[in-house]
Formats: C-alpha cells, sequence, structure tokens
C-alpha cells in the first residue's frame, strides 16, 4: 500500500527552514542572566517547538511564579530583533534547493510556524515570497502538539491533510502532523528525536538536501530510517507527487 499523491509540502520554520534556534537560546539566556536567573540548558531544550505561550508558562513553573515574565519577554524579544536585523537570519541548509525542486514540479508550499507574525516577517524576509500559505502561532487557538496548525495550513492550501507532507525539526512539531493525518519527514536540529517520535515519522533525514533526496527518489531512498511501512508485507510505502490541479 502506497501513501496518497503528494499535493503539498508544509515546513517549519524555526531549526527547519531558517537556523534561528541558537539566536532564540542566546537572546532567552541573555535576558534571564540580566534579570538574575539562569537557564538550564536541558531545560531549554525542552522548549524546542512549542509556543512562546507554552515556553512562558514552564519558565515560571521552573523559576518560580515572581519570575518576571512581563520584563523578560521585553528583554529577549528587543536581543532577538537586534541581533536579526544587525545579523541577519540564516537559511537552513538545502532549504533555497528544495523549495526549487517543489516549485518545479508545481508542489504547493506553506510554512507553518509557533512564532509570532513579527518575527516570522521578520526572520523570512524574501524567503516569504516562495511559500503559498504562511500560519504563525497567532492563527490558531492550539499550539503544537496539537494539529491545528497544519491543517489550518493545507485548507489554505486546498489541499487534504492526507496528501500533506510536513517537514519538521521537534517533537512537538513532529507530533502535531501526526495528528493532523499528514506524514511527517523529522530533519533534527538541537536534539535528536525521541523513539516514540522516529516512530511516527516517515523518515528521519539529517538535512534538507537529504529531504530533496528522499522526495526526488519517490521515498525509496536517501534517508537514515524509513519508520512508515505496511504491516503485513513490510513493503514501505512511498510517496508520489501529484501537482495540484490549477
Amino acid at each position: 500500500m502506497n501513501l496518497p499523491p503528494v499535493q503539498a509540502v508544509i515546513f517549519d520554520m524555526d531549526g527547519l527552514t531558517l537556523d534561528t534556534e541558537p539566536i532564540y537560546r542566546a537572546s532567552w539566556l541573555q535576558a534571564a542572566r540580566e534579570l538574575g536567573y539562569d537557564l538550564r540548558d536541558d531545560f531549554y531544550s525542552g522548549l524546542v517547538g512549542l509556543s512562546t505561550e507554552d515556553c512562558q508558562a514552564l519558565l515560571l513553573e521552573e523559576l518560580g511564579r515572581d519570575f518576571p515574565l512581563a520584563e523578560f519577554r521585553k528583554r529577549w524579544e528587543k536581543i532577538w530583533h537586534e541581533h536579526a536585523k544587525q545579523h541577519g537570519v540564516g537559511v537552513k541548509p538545502g532549504a533555497p534547493e528544495l523549495l526549487d525542486m517543489l516549485a518545479a514540479r508545481q508542489i504547493p508550499r506553506a510554512l507553518a510556524t509557533s512564532s509570532a507574525r513579527r518575527e516570522t516577517r521578520l526572520g523570512l524576509g524574501p524567503l516569504a515570497e516562495r511559500f503559498q500559505a504562511i500560519v504563525t502561532g497567532e492563527d490558531v487557538r492550539r499550539a503544537k502538539p496539537a494539529p491545528d496548525i497544519f491543517l489550518l495550513a493545507a485548507q489554505r492550501l486546498g489541499v487534504a491533510p492526507a496528501q500533506c507532507v510536513v517537514l519538521e525539526d521537534s517533537e512537538p512539531g513532529a507530533h502535531a502532523a501526526h495528528a493532523a493525518n499528514m506524514a511527517v519527514i523529522v530533519v533534527p536540529d538541537l536534539r535528536q528525536p525521541s523513539p516514540e517520535t522516529a516512530a511516527i515519522a516517515l523518515a528521519v533525514c539529517e538535512s534538507l538536501h537529504q529531504v530533496r533526496a528522499l522526495l526526488e527518489a519517490g521515498g525509496a531512498s536517501g534517508a537514515r530510517d524509513l519508520k512508515r511501512e505496511t504491516g503485513s508485507g513490510g513493503a514501505r510505502k512511498k510517496l508520489h507527487f501529484a501537482p495540484k490541479p490549477v
């Protein structure tokens, strides 16, 4: 049994399309230090892929209810924006080539990010024009790992969820895609996926270059670990591109 024809690809932004996670990490750690607090690396790693609101709720649990959350957010956003304006935001290796390949095959592309619109616009810059739909954390009520953001992206593209492939780096994002009934390819950034997350992924790839090779090959090769297999025969499910009718 094969996967349905792939009519759309949905990209995560932070850590998948853009190399923003190190900027967020540095901004959060610096803002916390300025306020007299230290954030543990392992604690911060557990925040990857969550919405800002969920992250801040966990911060209060970690640092106490007296933690000056409003001042912290003001400081880390200022640090983040100053860095982005002065140095720009790096694009992850392989992202432009993958977008070129999908455009050449007339496969619609969407971007679905837990980030706010302001950070999304600043981070993407001209790259925003490469996507037919962009959904931010401000567009949905429930953040990842709820499926809402991916379902809205598919709706805006006019493509059924089962015919979308999601590219994600985080565990909450991968589980959100799975909950949306979408195939998900995981490209780890700051941390490797857990066995539970790897088990729900179509593939775990080392880079977007590898994702492009996997998709060009129809899902037959190029990934470290193909996980979605049929139950009886054990044959790997393959991806087949089908350009969305105009």
